[in-house]
């Protein structure tokens, strides 16, 4: 391995387990401030059992997002010094605000975590709402900075110089809406299902049926309406990838020939060699018309990019198809949902419906990795688009290949301890469904 597969490979270790603690650190509380809100105006001691519970998974996930997050930072500048010598001064305002809102958010999580029965109820309540903000916002601006890399913008690039640069400018880049939008609802979907699985297994054994119920209908909620409206923003998503990046929807799509009526793809084997994909389902005009709103424009193809600027064709094709049968899955699962919950609410116990639950535990994290490989995987050979290559970022330091191991092993026994305590706390959860609601609070 050298040193520049070796450099990819860390930091694709890094970001993919970053992104899941992420992703449930930014969402995790919210569904704690439902819970927490519930309990308030209820009353029913089910609800703070619940918050309680979730808290603590809160603080686990934060912890380790803290660490991982803060390894990729060091990373950025360790193993592509080149690309942060001439990016830091652009993008590095959402990196330096990003930091802000993690400063918020711990401070708030602290207050959330020690305050029970030392503040006013409702100012509890509201320090557990800024932790979901601060996360959110910390996401989105994480997120603005990676948008930039796919459409850079903000300064001038004259002679190998960067000039007349605007933070601002750059930070909010064409692509940075679509891209926070959709990973935003990714996350909400990805940590909806999986809550709610976790929950739904609890209840197909029937331990602590009660307190299962309540805590599995919040997180489905949440994760079935997210995975309602994500086709929305994945439609926001490609149409703003056809228009900055059309080496990537032709990757994603295995579009080899630009014509009229350009058919969308799905499944399928790209044949590079022949220019063609095997065994796939083919929808004349389709493409054209998710991209152009009309069926008979032609979408940019492989054949009009050249094969320097093309990005490895089989894994984002192969990415982006699993991202989207994934989604698919996620919506189908949320109408059942939805018809159980308005037409069929005994289906809510039955063995069948909890386990499909109980299978889509992991489906939401698995499409949100398959959804970076593509983001990442699709932008090459640039690590900014259009203007530095990734060959020309990386460090010139030799045994990048060792580092990549250690980090590998750290970071399979950090997920093995995460792992651990969590199953911990699912173990400790009080027995509560012959505890009588206890309206103490309510009014």
């Amino acid at each position: 391995m050298d040193n520049f597969m070796a450099a990819r490979s860390q930091m694709a270790l890094s970001l993919g387990f970053h992104i899941i603690f992420s992703c449930i650190g930014m969402v995790m509380p919210f569904f704690m401030a439902v819970s927490h809100f519930l309990w308030l105006r209820t009353g029913e001691q089910v609800y703070q059992n619940v918050t309680k519970a979730w808290s603590k998974g809160v603080a686990i996930f934060f912890a380790t997002g803290a660490v991982s997050g803060t390894v990729l930072s060091f990373e950025l500048g360790l193993l592509w010094p080149t690309f942060m010598k001439h990016a830091g001064p652009i993008f590095g305002m959402p990196f330096s605000l990003e930091g802000t809102a993690f400063f918020i958010e711990a401070i708030a999580l602290g207050f959330f975590l020690y305050g029970w029965n030392r503040f006013n109820r409702w100012f509890h309540w509201v320090t557990g709402v800024v932790v979901g903000i601060s996360g959110l916002a910390s996401g989105i601006l994480v997120v603005a900075a990676n948008s930039w890399m796919n459409s850079p913008t903000g300064f001038d690039f004259v002679n190998g110089q960067y000039t007349n640069i605007d933070p601002i400018k750059a930070m909010f880049n064409p692509a940075w809406f679509s891209q926070a939008l959709h990973m935003c609802i990714a996350a909400f979907a990805a940590t909806g299902f999986a809550v709610a699985g976790v929950h739904a297994l609890m209840i197909f054994r029937k331990r602590n049926v009660d307190f299962h119920l309540r805590s599995f209908k919040i997180a489905a909620i949440f994760g079935v309406l997210a995975a309602l409206l994500q086709p929305l923003s994945g439609d926001i998503s490609a149409k703003m990838v056809a228009k900055r990046q059309p080496a990537k929807l032709a990757a994603m799509e295995a579009h080899f020939k630009t014509e009229p009526y350009s058919p969308l793809i799905i499944g399928g084997i790209p044949d590079v060699k022949n220019q063609k994909v095997n065994y796939a389902i083919e929808l004349p005009g389709m493409l054209s018309f998710l991209v152009y709103d009309n069926f008979k424009t032609p979408v940019k193809g492989l054949d009009q990019i050249s094969k320097q600027d093309q990005p490895p064709i089989a894994v984002t094709h192969y990415a982006f198809q699993l991202m989207v049968a994934l989604g698919m899955a996620m919506m189908a699962l949320g109408v059942l949902y939805l018809i159980a919950i308005w037409k069929k609410r005994l289906w809510l116990t039955a063995g069948w419906f909890l386990k499909l639950f109980i299978l889509a535990t992991p489906i939401g994290f698995i499409a949100v990795e398959a959804g970076w490989t593509v983001t990442e995987v699709g932008r090459q050979p640039w690590i900014i688009q259009g203007v530095m290559l990734t060959a020309d970022a990386v460090t010139p330091m030799p045994g990048i290949h060792y580092s990549f191991y250690l980090f590998t092993a750290v970071y399979v026994s950090l997920s093995i301890a995460v792992i651990f305590l969590l199953y911990r706390q699912i173990k400790m959860v009080p027995v509560i469904y012959d505890v009588k609601p206890k309206p103490v609070h309510a009014k």
